[in-house]
């Protein structure tokens, strides 16, 4: 049995960031274990039409944590990089509107805007109504009928399913926050108003995909990283991991980033906290390249037709110098083949089911009593994005040294 002091699960944005933080201090005496035979997790690139293609979906780089990305730059310098002004939109009908919707509905036709300035004006959070715990409860309460029915409900079912109130509202704080006289302001001069979403501005590499940037810190640490090595059995009592082909490790940290609920057999876990990790959901989804340009300056595309398999629309065009067309993301259970070129991935996003905080907050308490630490989108089962999994890395790296 190898012994190390810092066991690392998984080589994508978490494990890469912490690994690398970790070597930064001078400590040697770890092992990065990674089931697929590259680096990078869900920011992996290929080589698809003669440039690059995001096979876990659209990721970029935003500008707003300096000491993230300052961090990043050590390991591909900011001049190779494009800095953009995000450009995102909706389609709804023949219609495309930018995003946030309820921070332009300006762009629309009067009649339009009007309709849905009164639906927002009588919104549970406009009139009084006490917030409610359920996700969809809580879009129509924040948003009003119109933008819920059209836009909010639909989009959201595609990407997560269609028992939205299996979802609670604890992680609203990630989308657009815009009051109702911001939209008012918003139609009365003709520009957006409120919270900007994340990656209002956000990185893109000039010449690679998204994915170049994690296979550079993997080859700073390449003789730390076992590739192709599937992690079955963590045994909490002894700090060992098994690995499928029977091989054992032993540390005084295991720091995991892969998916909880992806581990065969977990040995001295409490029988009542392996039965709520049973709870935990995420969904799986498609990413399917398309050759053909699109005639839009936007960075993707936001897309809530049901009669579409796909939610979303990335032109690479419009970030990827030298590209050409563009890829969706379905969700796996609406998948229809609507590609030849297509990349699958089990675990894209974490679900944020009502009992998600709960379940988390049991597991990753005990396992840290058992030194063992959960890290990343996975291993805290949040939908993080990668500049946040970096920030989050390089705290825990200072905590534990």
């Amino acid at each position: 049995m190898e012994s190390y002091k810092y066991i690392v699960l998984g080589a994508g944005a978490a494990g890469l960031s912490f690994a690398n933080a970790l070597y930064d201090t001078g400590e040697r005496n770890f092992i990065v274990i990674e089931k697929e035979q590259k680096a990078g997790g869900l920011c992996r690139s290929e080589i698809v039409d003669n440039a690059p293609l995001d096979i876990g979906g659209g990721h970029f780089l935003d500008v707003c944590r300096a000491d993230v990305n300052n961090f990043l730059f050590r390991f591909m310098p900011k001049s190779e990089w494009n800095q953009f002004h995000r450009d995102s939109r909706i389609q709804i009908g023949e219609m495309v509107i930018g995003y946030p919707f309820e921070a332009n509905i300006w762009q629309l036709p009067q009649e339009f805007q009007v309709a849905y300035l009164k639906s927002i004006a009588y919104a549970g959070c406009n009139i009084g109504i006490p917030e409610p715990d359920k996700f969809s409860d809580w879009i129509r309460w924040k948003l009003g009928d119109m933008i819920c029915e059209r836009y909010m409900i639909p989009y959201n079912s595609k990407i997560y399913g269609k028992n939205l109130d299996e979802l609670g509202t604890y992680w609203m704080e990630k989308l657009p926050n815009v009051s109702f006289d911001e939209i008012l302001l918003s139609c009365l001069n003709r520009k957006p108003y409120g919270k900007l979403p994340g990656h209002a501005q956000f990185y893109y590499p000039k010449k690679y995909g998204y994915g170049e940037l994690w296979l550079r810190m993997a080859n700073v640490i390449d003789s730390y990283i076992k590739y192709n090595s599937c992690v079955e059995v963590i045994d909490f009592d002894n700090t060992i991991v098994k690995l499928s082909d029977g091989s054992c490790f032993k540390a005084q940290y295991i720091i995991t980033t892969i998916p909880w609920t992806c581990i065969v057999e977990y040995i001295g876990m409490p029988v009542e906290i392996q039965e709520e990790l049973k709870t935990l959901k995420h969904t799986s989804i498609n990413i399917t390249y398309i050759p053909e340009t699109l005639k839009t300056s936007a960075h993707w595309i936001y897309c809530p037709d049901l009669e579409l398999p796909y939610h979303r629309k990335l032109i690479r065009s419009n970030f990827c110098e030298g590209s050409k067309g563009y890829w969706t993301e379905t969700n796996s259970f609406r998948y229809q083949h609507e590609g030849k070129i297509c990349y699958f991935n089990e675990y894209a996003y974490p679900l944020n089911t009502i009992s998600k905080t709960n379940t988390m907050n049991k597991l990753l308490n005990f396992s840290r009593k058992k030194s063992i630490i959960g890290l990343g989108r996975w291993g805290e089962w949040q939908h993080y994005n990668s500049d946040v999994v970096v920030e989050r890395a390089l705290k825990l790296v200072k905590e534990l040294i």
